[in-house]
């Protein structure tokens, strides 16, 4: 089952190094101040991002959209 296609789940999307350096320097945090997501995630393994890449969260909850944003970081 693809977890990214059922109705309920939020866009989700790795983004580029470009808009992972932007996104850090615009809210002027380091990247372990993120919240995480663990690369053994089935969202994780399904957009095939690796360790230190950062997931774009796109929710809409029926009171307005807004934008989440995890790292991927090791399963220990």
């Amino acid at each position: 089952m693809d977890v990214l296609s059922h109705q309920l789940n939020p866009e989700m999307k790795v983004i580029s190094a470009a808009e992972k350096a932007k996104l850090l320097k615009k809210f002027s945090i380091s990247e372990s101040q993120l919240p995480k997501i663990f690369s053994t995630d089935p969202v994780a393994m399904v957009l095939k991002a690796a360790v230190g890449d950062i997931i774009r969260i796109e929710r809409n909850d029926g009171t307005g959209k807004y934008t989440a944003y995890r790292i991927v970081i090791e399963d220990k």
